[in-house]
């Protein structure tokens, strides 16, 4: 393993050092629904083979000495595949319902720090003959794009599977860790040199030949760095304002296609559509709760990743900005939520978001609460596969990947799967403590942005029907 990827980069860290409050713990469950029972040999060597390509999922962390430097991943001398690898039978009535209670204890339920940060349970026996494979995952471990390229790394295309070669087992590292830790500060100390001495020559060019120029230029990244990093004081919902360790899970379903033309009659990206679709259910919440709100403020991961970032690995960084809830015409919202996002997108300090992450780890945990909790909700969009995928036998027929809030009121997040957007709902109850309604807001605020694409009103009546089915907890 590289020296820098040995140990926590400042995004990972900062997932990480969330778990010093556990309202803000970072654990992702992905709750995958099969047409089946998968062959249990097949799936544990399925299992085996991705901690042998993704060796993190083997490692645990060893802090470094006196903070020198983050947690360095370790290879589990220890590592017992079969007690990350769990099955049992979905408890009574063995429908939808019961796998989404096992999946909110999954996710109030802090991991064994000596481990590595991830375990997953076969529940079979799922009313109809299916099952569902409930996946538990520490944010620090991947972002949402990282896990999906880890699944398509060990899923197959149809249900006979694919006979690949089982990799070698990820071999101990040598490094003593005295050793490592500095070798880690020299590669930072090096990079840090080396983009400097890149980097001076460049700016003091420009400061002679353009200091009008620099001068604005320098002004803007200070100005961008402060939006990135400048601490929230007030929640922007009247409503949606306790925080708690209790969580309440809920889903929805909506069609691919029919999202996307959508956003397309806006001039707009699917994005921007299923964000314009939160932000409509939330208001209708509000509405409901007989408030009235003109903005919400959301925290939403950019990613960062590149073609050479190996797999796993938080490669995002966390934005955190205003959108506008009261705009009636829901094209003219979904160009105004557009235009937000990509200013966002554009911002210059986006590039240095480690060192704004490296800041944010040496806040006290209850400054760090205080900031975060004053965000209403998390939203995120993950783009996985167009297509059928297949584990050990089993078709995925439906995948909920349900975020963790961080110390916001709820956590919406959209998988695409085979043509259809799985939407999780993640609550804390203290601040939506009738979760049946939120849902109903939003299986309605979607339908509202299909319409958008329908060709009619009975267009959009039919989008109404299809309007996912919603499984409150």
């Amino acid at each position: 393993m590289a020296t820098r990827e040995s140990h926590m980069s400042q995004s990972d860290l900062f997932s990480w050092n969330m778990e010093r409050d556990p309202i803000l713990r970072s654990t992702i469950v992905s709750v995958q629904i099969l047409d089946t029972e998968p062959d249990w040999d097949r799936l544990v060597q399925t299992f085996d083979r991705g901690t042998r390509i993704v060796p993190r999922l083997r490692h645990r962390l060893v802090r470094a000495p006196f903070g020198l430097a983050p947690p360095r991943w370790v290879l589990d001398p220890d590592f017992d595949l079969s007690w990350h690898l769990r099955r049992s039978a979905v408890p009574a009535p063995a429908d939808f319902s019961a796998v989404l209670e096992f999946a909110r204890t999954e996710a109030m339920t802090a991991f064994d720090p000596v481990r590595p940060l991830w375990h997953s349970t076969l529940l079979s026996g799922l009313r109809g003959g299916g099952c569902a494979l409930v996946l538990t995952v520490h944010h620090s471990l991947t972002d949402g794009i990282g896990g999906i390229q880890i699944a398509t790394a060990l899923l197959d295309f149809d249900r006979a599977g694919t006979d690949r070669r089982l990799p070698p087992e990820p071999s101990p590292e040598r490094d003593g860790a005295l050793r490592d830790l500095v070798a880690w500060n020299w590669s930072v100390g090096t990079d840090l040199l080396g983009s400097g001495v890149r980097a001076t020559p460049r700016t003091a060019w420009r400061a002679v030949t353009h200091p009008a120029r620099a001068a604005r230029a320098g002004a803007a990244l200070a100005a961008s760095l402060f939006r990135l990093a400048q601490p929230v004081t007030s929640t922007l919902s009247p409503v949606m304002t306790e925080r708690s360790l209790c969580r309440g899970l809920a889903v929805l379903d909506a069609p691919v296609e029919r999202l996307r033309r959508a956003a397309r009659s806006a001039g707009c990206t699917m994005n921007d559509a299923f964000l314009t679709a939160v932000v409509v259910g939330l208001r209708g919440y509000h509405d409901r709760r007989g408030a009235k709100v003109d903005r919400l403020r959301v925290t939403m991961p950019i990613s960062l990743r590149t073609a050479d970032d190996p797999l796993g690995g938080n490669r995002i960084t966390l934005a955190r900005f205003a959108l506008p809830v009261d705009i009636p015409e829901t094209g003219d919202l979904m160009r105004a939520v557009d235009a937000a996002v990509d200013g966002w997108r554009s911002e210059p300090a986006i590039p240095l978001s480690g060192a704004v992450a490296a800041a944010f780890n040496r806040l006290p945990a209850g400054l760090l609460t205080e900031m975060l909790e004053h965000i209403d909700f998390v939203a995120s969009n993950v783009p996985g596969s167009p297509v059928p995928l297949y584990i050990a036998g089993a078709r995925i027929d439906r995948i909920y990947a349900f975020g963790p809030t961080i110390g916001t009121a709820v956590n919406v997040t959209l998988t695409s799967h085979a043509g259809t957007c799985y939407i999780a709902i993640n609550a804390d109850t203290a601040a939506v403590p009738d979760l049946a309604t939120l849902t109903d807001c939003l299986a309605a605020g979607f339908a509202t942005v299909l319409r958008l694409g329908g060709e009619s009103e009975e267009a959009g009546a039919d989008i109404l029907g299809e309007t996912p089915r919603s499984a409150p907890v």
